[in-house]
């Protein structure tokens, strides 16, 4: 019988203008799916002229100019759409969606599409259950005394997964889908009996633990930031102040 983390799964991956999921923005994504571990891989790509300038900060870890996304990029509307159905066309047919640091991408892609569209991502998902698997989140729970980094480069090295062209977004959505397999055969024993969507259940109560327990650090070590619990996409503001 084969494990769910050999079968179908697709990835999901962007690069950004920075970090700030409420004003940052998307300047290219893409979506990597495959049937079965070692099968060909089908990849979508995205480039996005987001309209305002990329800092320099962000030029240099991803390498896409002002000057190249205006020449090939496209405006923002159409590609967030694009985007936000075909995650949900993945979701509709049952296949787990792989994404590194879900809070990131995922929130930064619902924000986009309430700039661009005045939609939202769980709009798009109204009909279909989301299905997803975080391997940041994964290992952090797996093996959650190991010290050390746990970014997509170095858990990597650490699982024997090969990424080349690190900041790519079709690169690291690969390597990302690698890495939860690779994470599925050396805790096979912890994850075999756990349907995908039991997985993104138990992922929800995981990241939140993770978040406290950062929380605490950052209070032991006297720069306390608040760390957000919510997994895999977070409330927008508006929504969290009413709640």
């Amino acid at each position: 019988m084969m494990h769910w983390f050999e079968g179908p799964l697709a990835a999901f991956d962007t690069e950004t203008t920075g970090v700030d999921v409420e004003e940052d923005r998307i300047v290219s994504a893409a979506l990597v799916v495959q049937d079965t571990a070692g099968g060909r891989a089908r990849v979508t790509r995205w480039l996005i002229n987001p309209g305002i300038p990329v800092p320099p900060e962000a030029t240099g870890i991803h390498g896409l100019t002002d000057d190249h996304l205006q020449r090939n990029g496209r405006w923002p509307a159409p590609v967030v759409e694009e985007i936000a159905r075909s995650l949900a066309e993945q979701c509709a047919t049952g296949r787990p969606l792989v994404v590194m640091n879900a809070p990131f991408d995922l929130t930064l892609l619902d924000r986009e599409l309430k700039r661009h569209r005045a939609s939202s991502l769980a709009g798009y998902l109204e009909h279909v259950p989301l299905c997803v698997i975080d391997p940041r989140v994964l290992d952090k729970h797996l093996d959650r005394y190991r010290k050390g980094r746990r970014t997509l480069t170095d858990l990597c090295e650490l699982y024997g997964v090969v990424l080349d062209g690190a900041h790519d977004a079709a690169a690291d959505a690969a390597a990302s889908m690698e890495l939860v397999r690779a994470v599925g055969r050396r805790f096979t024993a912890r994850l075999e009996r756990l349907t995908p969507s039991e997985l993104h259940t138990l992922q929800v109560a995981w990241h939140a633990a993770q978040a406290r327990g950062l929380e605490a650090w950052f209070a032991r070590s006297g720069t306390p930031e608040p760390v957000d619990p919510a997994w895999p996409l977070r409330p927008r503001p508006e929504v969290a102040a009413a709640a």
